[in-house]
């Protein structure tokens, strides 16, 4: 099941699932489910000092995709809390967008994994990012 926008922003508990941080970097979710997730952001304000895409903005939207889909498969009484991440920067980006495709790996009781494809406007691989949440009692 895909949530829509109202859904996902009352799971996540604020008016951008990807919270203050999300906002800041101007992040768009497209599609949201248990099983894949997809968001993107623009390149331009998420940018190092040379004017490309700084590899953080991709750790971010990685980051931030999988903690989703992670919260979607943990229901409303548990949350998910991202434990470990790891990103390789193929590619960057100077003008346009990136799109984040989080494929879920493994969905169990108290872990979550996503496998992070990063790609920018042109469809060329920018980053392949692993990671990894742990799914808790909200308490």
């Amino acid at each position: 099941m895909t949530l829509d926008a109202e859904q996902l922003n009352k799971l996540m508990g604020s008016g951008n699932p990807g919270g203050e941080l999300g906002t800041r970097m101007g992040l768009e979710i497209v599609e949201a489910s248990a099983k894949r997730v997809v968001g993107r952001i623009p390149v331009e304000g998420n940018t190092q000092p040379y004017g490309l895409l700084h590899g953080g903005a991709s750790c971010v939207l990685a980051e931030t995709l999988g903690s989703i889909g992670s919260a979607i498969h943990a229901g409303e009484d548990r949350i998910a809390l991202g434990i470990e991440i790891n990103a390789t920067h193929h590619g960057s980006a100077r003008k346009g967008r990136i799109t984040g495709t989080a494929t879920a790996v493994h969905l169990g009781r108290s872990l979550a994994t996503w496998d992070i494809a990063i790609t920018d406007d042109d469809g060329k691989r920018v980053c392949t990012a692993r990671l990894t949440c742990m799914l808790r009692d909200n308490a």
